[in-house]
């Protein structure tokens, strides 16, 4: 079954939230006349990582005229499937939610980042997920995952055991390391045998220079399509076969020993 799927790898506005909902608007026309039919942005693109002023961002995931709501109904306007991250407020807290919607604006997936980067203090100001999520799609089942996730090669085994071919990763990564973004978007690739597609911003955050290389890697390993330091719309036709091609060829899951892994 093929895709086309569509990287918007965009500079933001520290703290602007209507500027960057501007500039997301653009990148997901764009990807929509260009014929994608799944178009993702970064980690918590509309607002940046202002975290001591999360109240001032975060909206509930059923708020109509909140961030997630204004999301789906650009899914809708533009009839192209939509995720990213962005923070939401649920039961007094704050979390780092990527929520993936349909083309008509129906959520598929909804996933709180479970890991939290210790080196931006995020357990300070955001509650961490407890549920690792698969977002039912069309194309099968999606695995869901943020940024600093993708260290952990647990999160996207149990997503490969569980069927999925793809995996989307919004990210807000430093240019400073941007090469583990790179070596590790392509390592969970090949040892999962499935797609991953990452996208990353680009410009400034906090006097931090971003690290863009946003990235689809196949299921044999090859990137498909990356970008550089600059702004973006990268756009990639995949067939979700070339996972069971792949798993067939060098049958790992069939080779797994679980019981001694611990």
């Amino acid at each position: 079954m093929k895709l086309t799927l569509a990287l918007a790898q965009m500079s933001f506005a520290f703290g602007d939230v209507e500027a960057n909902f501007a500039r997301a608007a653009e990148w997901i026309a764009e990807a929509a006349a260009r014929g994608a039919d799944l178009v993702l942005l970064p980690e918590l693109w509309a607002s940046g990582y202002d975290l001591p002023n999360w109240p001032r961002y975060a909206a509930a995931l059923d708020d109509e005229e909140g961030a997630f709501g204004r999301v789906a109904a650009l899914a809708r306007q533009h009839g192209i499937a939509v995720g990213g991250s962005l923070l939401e407020a649920r039961h007094g807290k704050a979390y780092n939610t990527f929520a993936l919607f349909g083309p008509q604006g129906e959520r598929w997936g909804v996933y709180r980042k479970v890991h939290l980067f210790c080196l931006l203090e995020e357990e300070k100001w955001l509650a961490a997920g407890d549920e690792l999520v698969l977002a039912e799609t069309p194309w099968g089942a999606v695995g869901m995952a943020i940024c600093y996730d993708l260290r952990f090669p647990e999160l996207c085994r149990h997503y490969a055991v569980a069927s999925a071919r793809l995996i989307l990763i919004p990210a807000e990564w430093p240019a400073t390391r941007v090469a583990h973004w790179s070596a590790l978007l392509k390592g969970r690739a090949i040892e999962n045998q499935c797609y991953v597609a990452g996208v990353n911003k680009v410009g400034e955050s906090q006097s931090v220079r971003l690290g863009g290389h946003s990235a689809v890697v196949d299921p044999w390993g090859e990137t498909l399509v990356e970008g550089d330091f600059e702004e973006a719309l990268l756009t990639v036709e995949i067939d979700l076969r070339e996972a069971e091609k792949a798993r067939r060829f060098i049958p790992v899951f069939r080779d797994r020993r679980p019981e001694l892994y611990g």
